[in-house]
């Protein structure tokens, strides 16, 4: 028994859970209100004490027949993943639903694909949280709803080689942040897999001292790391990070974006390219570092608008560097697409179109894509919300839906992968 904020003690409740809510959580009514009740299934019967519309110390009387066994230990406590314990078909189930009430609510009825399936122990691209306690280093995921971060051994949705620099990661840590309050932010350390070895970038509220400078050098020097950013400082490089876009390689510049997992990667490119057959030019829009700018100009021309100067910098650098690939010209431009989006005068121009902006979505971008005569049209998004709020504006100036295709890039999450396909 706990008590509320007005003392009064509160009394754990039954619960039965009649849906999954969008972020993993079940839902049940309780006094004509919804509750979210971390950790349940639909058609589970549960105990739990309720407060400010969540359930707290939740006990399973009656399971579903869908529970099954979460692989990780960690599960429940990590908040990383929120459900592992949900067998898979009903699982990619819920998750194709995420966007097709996405679109529902846009008033887009439109046939959505079967979800294109994740893997695990495959994402490349991790974004770990750390503290520096007295007593010593924690590196892993926050737990929902706190800064306190769940020290991990093992991780059932990174790649293995992200598990394994663990010690050397935690070293880093130690090694360039100073010891942290109790109340004090986690900073962020983002490691990813490259070809030539592991990227790491550090950032957060903290000084770098020059002996935390030399120390980190040392250690990254010692666990043979391609390259360590502190804070945008680049303390040390043996090698170029390299990613490869279809067999084009890139040099990744620090902080610089690429897909969570290959596999999804592929998918999005097959979808892309696979739709912009026969166009002889091609904006890229929201491009990055040119995951698909590059492998379009194996038959397009390109044209790649991004807002960040070292991504095109990259981009343009491995256009440059594939002589032998006989790839089409490729053109940059620096553009805040939000502030000041492409018109549609400058659309006209092109055959074709693919955009791929970040979770906000492209609203300004779209209303121009929408007033120009470019035929065809290629939306990927990470967030099916602002994807479906994009494509009502894309429909309901003359372009026609002829795909959507959902993408687990985020195994047993709540976070979805979508590539929309339209024409006029």
């Amino acid at each position: 028994m706990r008590s509320s904020c007005y003392g009064a003690p509160r009394m754990a409740e039954t619960l039965t859970i009649t849906a999954m809510g969008a972020q993993g959580d079940g839902l049940a009514d309780h006094d004509g209100r919804t509750v979210y009740v971390p950790g349940t299934l639909p058609g589970e019967s549960v105990r739990a004490t309720v407060g400010s519309g969540r359930a707290h110390d939740v006990e399973i009387l009656i399971p579903a027949a869908e529970r099954v066994p979460p692989p990780c230990p960690h599960f429940g406590d990590c908040g990383g993943c929120s459900v592992q314990h949900w067998a898979d078909a009903p699982y990619q189930t819920w998750k194709r639903q995420l966007v097709v009430d996405a679109l529902g609510r846009q008033g887009i009825d439109a046939d959505v694909a079967d979800l294109v399936r994740g893997t695990p122990a495959t994402r490349r691209r991790a974004t770990f949280s750390v503290l520096r306690r007295p007593e010593g280093v924690q590196l892993g995921f926050q737990r929902a709803g706190s800064h306190a971060v769940v020290d991990i051994a093992e991780c059932h949705v990174v790649d293995p080689v992200l598990v394994k620099a663990r010690g050397a990661l935690k070293a880093l840590a130690k090694a360039v942040l100073p010891v942290m309050k109790a109340s004090a932010k986690p900073a962020s350390m983002t490691v990813t897999v490259t070809r030539t070895g592991l990227d790491v970038a550090v950032a957060g509220d903290f000084a770098l001292t020059e002996p935390a400078r030399r120390a980190a050098i040392g250690i990254a020097l010692k666990a043979n790391l391609a390259r360590l950013t502190a804070r945008g400082e680049v303390l040390a490089e043996t090698r170029k990070p390299l990613v490869s876009f279809n067999g084009i390689a890139v040099a990744l510049p620090p902080g610089g974006f690429i897909q969570a997992t290959a596999d999804a990667e592929a998918a999005m490119r097959d979808q892309v390219c696979g739709h912009m057959q026969g166009a002889k030019s091609v904006a890229d829009l929201f491009s990055g570092c040119g995951t698909f700018a590059l492998p379009l100009a194996r038959f397009a021309r390109v044209h790649a608008v991004e807002g960040d100067r070292t991504s095109l910098a990259a981009l343009d650098a491995g256009w440059r560097a594939a002589t032998g690939q006989k790839l089409r010209r490729v053109t940059t431009e620096r553009r805040d697409l939000f502030m000041r989006p492409v018109t549609a005068k400058e659309l006209d121009g092109f055959d074709g179109l693919v955009f791929d902006p970040p979770r906000a979505g492209a609203e300004a971008q779209a209303h121009q894509i929408a007033a120009s005569r470019v035929g065809r049209v290629a939306a990927v998004s990470c967030n099916p919300l602002t994807l479906a709020r994009d494509l009502a504006i894309l429909t309901a100036g003359g372009h026609r839906i002829v795909s959507i295709t959902p993408i687990d890039q985020f195994l047993w999450s709540p976070h979805v992968e979508t590539v929309a396909l339209l024409a006029r």
